[in-house]
């Protein structure tokens, strides 16, 4: 009986015939890809990128915060990541007096930099293929709830035999390709993380949401933050008396620039890619899915940024909760428009029907590999109502209405924060909208819409306002004295807590259908990866990401959008003096500072060849979120720059790989060290650089 090893390993031994595409895993770049990045013009060994003896690139790439890419530059622990990335950090250190986020911030010295409050870094320690410990063992034949059963069990007992082995790690052990393959990744985790520096967001923001995901692109999308750890160089909570961390390994930086056609890779960690999404999938992505995430977003802020623009302290404390929702809201919007310009669905349709076929020719009953399709068909349609609403509710409710959030805070201790930046007013705007849009978009109403339509006469302004007005919860202090009296009825008879309920109540009632329907679809999605590994075992497949470090390379590359239009692979300082708008001051604002160094050509060592100052370039690397701040390193490993977007004409990306058109946009490294050194004058920080 064929066991599910057997496939991975097959897998795993077959080197890369791919172009560009592929999140490859570290352990088999040395079977998998050497020979191809050679081929592109890589100057490294497998050993010198990923080694389980000894120090590799590997050890300078982090896990930057909950969901972004860092990378040590220094032997004293200085990060860089993207600006976007240490937004948030940002924000809460700023305030109408010190406005980070519009000013940007520089230490001039160790004992300038500021400590960023719940901000942390994980180091990748060990990484093993466990793949026979997990599922070595579970028949080809066994069903879906018994494998699930059987890999827990598995999971469970060896996290505890590695948290032995390597204590005060945290031990994950995330599947690949849908459930056939696992890995362990044993993590160190630094939580004394303090600011060095960051520029204004006329430079790591500038273009804004009219220029992201676009190229051409000229926006100086980085910060600077330094690992602090205890005198003994291991992890340790913030004090006075820590001390820079020691690194193993860090990141060498070339000033040489790039040129088209130079080879590039990435490490990082991508989120979350659906390369082996079905046509089903797609269908209920471009019918439910995209448009309600679409819709809800816009609607939500547009009333945030309405406020956000009137009041100075409500941009603050909103701006990095909007642009979080902005990114995500634009990202949809391309998603699905790449998805019907590239006829994606029809591709997938094409690769469905050749793998039902081979199946049904090549596969026995009891393998089930020809019920795989039927299986993800069913889970896209047994609970596509309960799935539309769940989200609805999630989008509406709990992710927009903050006060909701504040009844459901399983920790106290971040209620402050939270309050910091929350403004009931903002809120309670958002209520009413999403009360209103609601209703209008589906009928299975949470029963709180009974007291409106009874005790409101169906006016959902008028019970928003009941609810705000009457709340404990629109302050921190209101908040205290609701949980510190004696008296719990005090909590049940605030409005907000029966509101809450009531949307719980609803959420909960829909999942054991949505459950079903995913359980449906593990079991056809599990078996449809493992069916086309076995119809094309000779071709090198890629896992989806999964937030575990990747690499993946390719090339300095321009590219063609539209016919008569071709796309240079590099911007300079010249495109951001054009793109200044003094009608449009937050996106498209230049600081005096750097436009008194753009007419004086004072770009010191980091021109390029043509005395121009580069700002962003190319290259056809395959990255997701999650791979924002990744490094960009040249044939030798040298840093080059810093990746944090895609382009608009590959958004669909995620779904099905463009190599003609997905490109991936980084900051020069020469214009975050010009910005470092030229326009903040932190000299300093260069100096403490490997610059080659």
């Amino acid at each position: 009986m064929r066991k599910l090893l057997s496939l991975v390993v097959a897998v795993c031994i077959t080197f890369s015939a791919m172009a560009d595409e592929g999140m490859w895993l570290l352990p088999y770049i040395k079977k998998m890809n050497s020979k191809d990045m050679k081929a592109k013009g890589c100057k490294l060994k497998a050993e010198d990128i990923y080694s389980a003896e000894k120090s590799s690139l590997k050890d300078a790439i982090v896990i930057f915060g909950n969901g972004c890419t860092g990378e040590i530059v220094s032997e004293q622990g200085l990060l860089f990541t993207n600006h976007h990335c240490g937004y948030d950090a940002i924000q809460k250190l700023s305030s109408v007096e010190h406005d980070y986020l519009k000013d940007g911030f520089w230490a001039m010295n160790n004992a300038e930099e500021l400590p960023a409050e719940g901000l942390s870094v994980r180091f990748v320690r060990h990484i093993f293929d466990v793949t026979a410990d997990i599922v070595g063992s579970i028949p080809s034949t066994t069903s879906q709830a018994e494998f699930d059963r059987m890999v827990e069990a598995n999971k469970k007992k060896l996290i505890k035999d590695l948290e032995a082995k390597y204590p005060g790690m945290n031990i994950v052990v995330p599947s690949f390709f849908g459930g056939n393959q696992y890995f362990a990744f044993a993590y160190e985790e630094y939580t004394d993380i303090r600011l060095v520096g960051t520029p204004p967001s006329s430079i790591g923001k500038f273009g804004g949401d009219t220029d992201n995901w676009m190229w051409p692109r000229h926006t100086g999308d980085f910060s600077i933050f330094r690992v602090y750890a205890g005198k003994d160089n291991r992890p340790a909570e913030y004090s006075e008396e820590n001390v820079p961390y020691k690194a193993e390994k860090w990141l060498d930086i070339s000033l040489k620039g790039i040129e088209e056609g130079d080879f590039g890779m990435i490490m990082g960690f991508p989120g979350s890619t659906q390369r082996y999404m079905t046509s089903y999938e797609i269908d209920y992505m471009l019918e439910v899915d995209n448009p309600q995430r679409i819709f809800i977003r816009g609607e939500r802020q547009q009333i945030l940024r309405k406020h956000m623009d009137a009041d100075q302290a409500i941009r603050i404390k909103y701006d990095s909760k909007y642009a979080q929702s902005a990114n995500y809201w634009k990202n949809s919007i391309g998603m699905s428009r790449g998805i019907e310009k590239l006829n994606v669905r029809d591709d997938k349709a094409k690769q469905e029907a050749e793998f039902q076929a081979w199946a049904e020719k090549n596969t026995l009953p009891e393998e089930h590999f020809t019920e795989a399709l039927s299986l993800i068909e069913r889970s896209q349609n047994v609970a596509r109502k309960e799935n539309a609403a769940l989200q609805y509710l999630s989008e509406a409710f709990l992710q927009s209405v903050e006060i909701v959030q504040v009844m459901l805070m399983i920790e106290p201790e971040n209620a402050e924060q939270f309050y910091k930046n929350f403004d009931v007013e903002v809120d309670r705007a958002v209520a009413k909208r999403m009360f209103q849009i609601y209703r209008e978009n589906n009928d299975m109403l949470p029963a709180i819409y009974e007291k409106i339509d009874s005790e409101f006469a169906g006016d959902s302004d008028a019970y928003v306002d009941w609810v705000y007005d009457n709340t404990k919860l629109g302050t921190f202090e209101g908040l205290v004295e609701l949980m510190s009296a004696e008296d719990s009825s005090l909590v049940m008879n605030d409005p907000v807590y029966e509101l809450s309920m009531s949307i719980l109540q609803l959420y909960r009632s829909l999942i054991p259908a949505v459950m079903d329907a995913e359980a449906l679809y593990e079991e056809g999605h599990r078996l449809y990866i493992k069916g086309l590994m076995m119809m094309q075992p000779d071709k090198a497949w890629a896992s989806d990401a999964n937030f575990t470090i990747r690499l993946t390379y390719g090339n300095v590359l321009p590219y063609s959008p539209a016919d008569g239009i071709v796309y240079n692979h590099y911007t300079t300082l010249d495109g951001v003096m054009a793109k200044e708008d003094p009608s449009n001051p937050v996106e498209f604002t230049v600081p005096e500072r750097l436009k008194e160094l753009y007419r004086a050509k004072d770009y010191g060592r980091y021109a390029d060849k043509n005395g121009d100052l580069p700002v962003a370039f190319l290259v056809n690397c395959d990255i997701t979120g999650g791979n924002s701040g990744s490094p960009v390193m040249n044939a030798k490993g040298q840093l080059i720059g810093l990746a944090f977007d895609g382009n608009w004409e590959a958004m669909s990306g995620d779904v099905a790989f463009e190599p003609e058109l997905q490109r991936t946009i980084a900051v020069d490294i020469r214009y975050v060290l010009f910005v470092i050194e030229k326009y903040a004058g932190a000299k300093w920080l260069i100096d403490e650089l490997t610059i080659k």
